[in-house]
Protein backbone atom coordinates (compact mmCIF):
# COMPACT_ATOMS: atom_id res chain seq x y z
CA UNK A 1 0.00 0.00 0.00
CA UNK A 2 1.30 3.43 -0.90
CA UNK A 3 2.34 5.77 1.88
CA UNK A 4 1.41 8.86 -0.14
CA UNK A 5 -2.04 10.28 0.38
CA UNK A 6 -4.09 10.84 -2.76
CA UNK A 7 -5.63 14.30 -2.92
CA UNK A 8 -9.00 13.07 -4.16
CA UNK A 9 -11.24 10.03 -3.97
CA UNK A 10 -10.21 7.34 -6.44
CA UNK A 11 -12.74 7.18 -9.22
CA UNK A 12 -12.81 4.82 -12.15
CA UNK A 13 -12.82 6.10 -15.67
CA UNK A 14 -16.37 6.59 -16.88
CA UNK A 15 -17.23 3.00 -17.74
CA UNK A 16 -20.14 2.28 -20.02
CA UNK A 17 -22.65 -0.09 -18.38
CA UNK A 18 -21.21 -2.93 -20.49
CA UNK A 19 -17.60 -2.07 -19.51
CA UNK A 20 -18.53 -1.87 -15.84
CA UNK A 21 -20.25 -5.25 -15.93
CA UNK A 22 -17.31 -6.83 -17.78
CA UNK A 23 -14.82 -5.36 -15.27
CA UNK A 24 -16.77 -6.64 -12.27
CA UNK A 25 -17.41 -10.08 -13.82
CA UNK A 26 -13.66 -10.40 -14.49
CA UNK A 27 -12.97 -9.69 -10.80
CA UNK A 28 -15.64 -12.24 -9.82
CA UNK A 29 -13.63 -15.06 -11.38
CA UNK A 30 -11.34 -14.81 -8.32
CA UNK A 31 -14.29 -14.70 -5.88
CA UNK A 32 -14.16 -18.44 -5.20
CA UNK A 33 -16.33 -18.52 -2.09
CA UNK A 34 -19.22 -16.87 -3.96
CA UNK A 35 -19.04 -19.61 -6.58
CA UNK A 36 -18.82 -22.30 -3.89
CA UNK A 37 -22.12 -21.23 -2.33
CA UNK A 38 -23.78 -20.81 -5.73
CA UNK A 39 -24.43 -17.07 -5.68
CA UNK A 40 -24.52 -14.99 -8.86
CA UNK A 41 -24.56 -11.24 -9.38
CA UNK A 42 -27.70 -10.29 -11.27
CA UNK A 43 -27.45 -6.48 -11.27
CA UNK A 44 -24.27 -4.42 -11.56
CA UNK A 45 -24.58 -0.63 -11.66
CA UNK A 46 -22.37 2.14 -10.24
CA UNK A 47 -22.65 1.94 -6.46
CA UNK A 48 -25.27 -0.84 -6.45
CA UNK A 49 -25.09 -4.62 -6.87
CA UNK A 50 -27.63 -7.42 -6.50
CA UNK A 51 -27.06 -11.16 -6.12
CA UNK A 52 -29.28 -14.22 -6.06
CA UNK A 53 -28.91 -17.73 -4.73
CA UNK A 54 -31.29 -20.68 -5.07
CA UNK A 55 -31.60 -22.29 -1.65
CA UNK A 56 -30.49 -25.88 -1.23
CA UNK A 57 -30.06 -28.15 1.77
CA UNK A 58 -26.36 -27.23 1.89
CA UNK A 59 -27.39 -23.63 2.72
CA UNK A 60 -29.52 -24.54 5.74
CA UNK A 61 -28.78 -24.76 9.41
CA UNK A 62 -30.19 -27.53 11.63
CA UNK A 63 -33.75 -26.11 11.74
CA UNK A 64 -33.98 -25.71 7.95
CA UNK A 65 -33.44 -21.93 7.90
CA UNK A 66 -30.87 -20.24 5.68
CA UNK A 67 -27.62 -20.34 7.68
CA UNK A 68 -26.71 -17.03 9.29
CA UNK A 69 -23.20 -17.25 7.87
CA UNK A 70 -24.63 -17.58 4.39
CA UNK A 71 -26.80 -14.51 4.91
CA UNK A 72 -23.84 -12.51 6.23
CA UNK A 73 -21.73 -13.67 3.29
CA UNK A 74 -24.33 -12.48 0.80
CA UNK A 75 -24.60 -9.09 2.55
CA UNK A 76 -20.81 -8.73 2.57
CA UNK A 77 -20.59 -9.77 -1.08
CA UNK A 78 -23.07 -7.22 -2.41
CA UNK A 79 -21.90 -4.38 -0.17
CA UNK A 80 -18.30 -5.01 -1.20
CA UNK A 81 -18.91 -5.34 -4.90
CA UNK A 82 -21.14 -2.24 -4.85
CA UNK A 83 -18.03 -0.48 -3.58
CA UNK A 84 -15.80 -2.08 -6.18
CA UNK A 85 -17.93 -0.52 -8.91
CA UNK A 86 -16.77 2.92 -7.71
CA UNK A 87 -13.00 2.38 -7.57
CA UNK A 88 -10.44 2.12 -10.38
CA UNK A 89 -9.68 -1.32 -11.77
CA UNK A 90 -6.22 -1.47 -10.17
CA UNK A 91 -7.52 -0.68 -6.65
CA UNK A 92 -8.90 -3.22 -4.20
CA UNK A 93 -11.54 -3.19 -1.50
CA UNK A 94 -11.76 -5.27 1.68
CA UNK A 95 -14.29 -5.43 4.49
CA UNK A 96 -13.19 -3.52 7.56
CA UNK A 97 -16.41 -3.87 9.53
CA UNK A 98 -19.68 -5.74 9.03
CA UNK A 99 -22.74 -5.43 11.26
CA UNK A 100 -25.77 -7.54 10.46
CA UNK A 101 -29.22 -7.73 12.01
CA UNK A 102 -31.28 -10.86 11.38
CA UNK A 103 -34.96 -9.89 11.14
CA UNK A 104 -36.65 -13.17 10.15
CA UNK A 105 -35.57 -16.75 9.53
CA UNK A 106 -34.73 -17.49 5.91
CA UNK A 107 -37.37 -20.01 4.87
CA UNK A 108 -38.03 -20.19 1.16
CA UNK A 109 -36.69 -20.90 -2.29
CA UNK A 110 -34.46 -17.98 -3.24
CA UNK A 111 -32.23 -15.50 -1.45
CA UNK A 112 -31.70 -12.07 -2.98
CA UNK A 113 -29.15 -9.61 -1.65
CA UNK A 114 -28.99 -5.93 -2.56
CA UNK A 115 -26.00 -3.77 -1.69
CA UNK A 116 -25.31 -0.09 -2.20
CA UNK A 117 -22.75 2.56 -1.28
CA UNK A 118 -23.89 5.30 1.08
CA UNK A 119 -20.61 7.24 0.91
CA UNK A 120 -17.50 6.51 -1.11
CA UNK A 121 -14.44 8.11 0.43
CA UNK A 122 -10.76 8.17 -0.39
CA UNK A 123 -9.89 5.49 2.19
CA UNK A 124 -13.23 4.08 3.34
CA UNK A 125 -16.60 3.34 1.82
CA UNK A 126 -19.75 3.10 3.88
CA UNK A 127 -22.22 0.59 2.48
CA UNK A 128 -25.52 -1.09 3.33
CA UNK A 129 -27.13 -4.34 2.27
CA UNK A 130 -30.43 -6.14 2.54
CA UNK A 131 -31.02 -9.86 2.21
CA UNK A 132 -34.44 -11.10 1.15
CA UNK A 133 -35.84 -14.63 1.17
CA UNK A 134 -38.52 -14.83 -1.47
CA UNK A 135 -40.52 -11.64 -0.70
CA UNK A 136 -39.50 -11.19 2.96
CA UNK A 137 -36.68 -8.96 4.22
CA UNK A 138 -34.68 -11.28 6.50
CA UNK A 139 -31.54 -9.26 7.24
CA UNK A 140 -30.12 -5.75 7.08
CA UNK A 141 -26.40 -4.99 7.21
CA UNK A 142 -24.03 -2.07 7.29
CA UNK A 143 -20.42 -2.38 6.25
CA UNK A 144 -17.28 -0.32 6.16
CA UNK A 145 -14.97 -1.15 3.27
CA UNK A 146 -11.30 -0.17 3.16
CA UNK A 147 -9.86 0.96 -0.18
CA UNK A 148 -6.56 -0.75 -1.06
CA UNK A 149 -4.26 1.26 -3.30
CA UNK A 150 -2.21 -0.48 -5.97
CA UNK A 151 1.30 -1.53 -4.94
Amino acid sequence: MSTTQPTHSPAPAADTPEELEARIRRKLTRQRFMHLIGADLTVITPGRVEAELIMGEQHQQQRGFAHGGLIATLADLVAGFAGVTLIPDNYGLVTSDLKISYLHPGIGQKLKAIGWVLKAGRRLQFCEAEVWCDDLLIAKASATMAVIEPA
